[in-house]
C-alpha cells in the first residue's frame, strides 16, 4: 500500500503532525463535520464559509495568528505580532498552532485553536521555560523581555475576568503560557475562542519517544497536572467571560489512524 503520507518530511509522517493533517484531509463538509464534533457544543464550523488549517494533504502548512490569513484581519495580525515581538526580525517568532479553524462560537465569529499531543512526552517537556541565551542579540533580548510582560499581561486579566488566580508564565510551562496569553489576546480583539488541548489516542508507533496515550482520563490527567501551576484545574471545560467575548478551554481526545 502506497504511503499516504509520503508528501509530508519524514519526521512529519507519525504522531501528533501527522494525525492533524489527516484530520483535515478530505471533503470540506466531512472536516467541518469532524471540527465541530471536536468542540461540540460550544461551536459550529460551516463548510460553505468557514476556513481552517492544515487543509490536509494538499495543503499541511500549520498557520500562524500574526501571518496567516484570513484567521484575522491584516490590521489584526499586525497588532497580534506588534503586541509579542518587540522588534520583529528574521530570527523571531510567533508560535505555530497545530490547527486553526473558523468557527460561530455563541451565535460570533470566532477560532478554534488546537494544540495536539500524541505521546506524554511531548506534553511533559514542554514544562520548562522559554530558552534564552545570555549571549544574544540586544533584539532578541527585548523580545525575550517583552514576551514576558505579554504573558504577565494575559494572566492578569484572565485573573481579573475569572475571579480566579493565574499564573502564567514565561518561565514555566511557556508554551501551555503562550496558548493561552494568544487566546486571551484573540478575545480582547472581539473574537471568541475556543482553545482545545488535543491528546490523539493509541499512537502506537511514538512508543520510541514516549507513553502513548490509551484513553480520554490518562490524556486528561496529564494536561490537569501540567496546568495546574498556571491556573485551577476548574478553568477546563467552561466558558470564561473577557469583556463579553468568550474563551472557552477544552481537554478533548480524538482517534486517528495514519494507516
Amino acid at each position: 500500500m502506497a504511503n499516504r503520507l509520503g508528501s509530508l518530511p519524514a519526521k512529519e509522517q507519525r504522531g501528533s503532525r501527522a494525525r492533524c493533517v489527516l484530520f483535515a484531509e478530505g471533503a470540506r463538509e466531512d472536516v467541518a463535520r469532524r471540527l465541530t464534533a471536536l468542540v461540540a457544543p460550544h461551536a459550529v464550523v460551516d463548510p460553505s464559509r468557514h476556513v481552517w488549517a492544515p487543509k490536509g494533504l494538499s495543503d499541511p502548512a500549520e498557520g500562524k495568528l500574526g501571518d496567516t490569513a484570513p484567521f484575522l484581519s491584516g490590521s489584526q495580525r499586525e497588532d497580534i505580532s506588534n503586541w509579542w515581538l518587540a522588534v520583529r526580525h528574521a530570527a523571531a517568532n510567533t508560535p505555530n498552532w497545530d490547527i486553526i479553524s473558523q468557527a460561530t462560537i455563541g451565535g460570533r465569529e470566532g477560532l478554534i485553536l488546537v494544540e495536539a499531543k500524541a505521546h506524554d512526552s511531548e506534553l511533559i517537556k514542554e514544562s520548562g521555560g522559554k530558552p534564552f541565551d545570555e549571549k544574544a542579540s540586544l533584539d532578541s533580548s527585548s523580545n525575550h523581555k517583552g514576551i514576558g510582560a505579554c504573558i504577565d499581561e494575559a494572566s492578569q486579566s484572565l485573573s481579573s475576568a475569572s475571579g480566579l488566580v493565574w499564573n502564567l508564565s514565561r518561565d514555566s510551562h511557556y508554551q501551555m503560557s503562550n496558548r493561552f496569553a494568544w487566546s486571551w489576546k484573540v478575545t480582547t480583539m472581539g473574537i471568541p475562542v475556543v482553545l482545545v488541548y488535543l491528546g490523539f489516542l493509541n499512537a502506537e508507533e511514538m512508543k520510541d519517544r514516549g507513553i502513548p496515550f490509551e484513553n480520554h482520563e490518562q490524556w486528561k490527567r496529564l494536561v490537569e497536572s501540567q496546568s495546574q501551576t498556571l491556573f485551577p484545574t476548574a478553568v477546563w471545560g467552561k466558558a470564561w467571560s473577557v469583556n463579553g467575548v468568550e474563551l472557552i478551554p477544552l481537554i478533548r481526545s480524538q482517534v486517528q489512524s495514519i494507516a
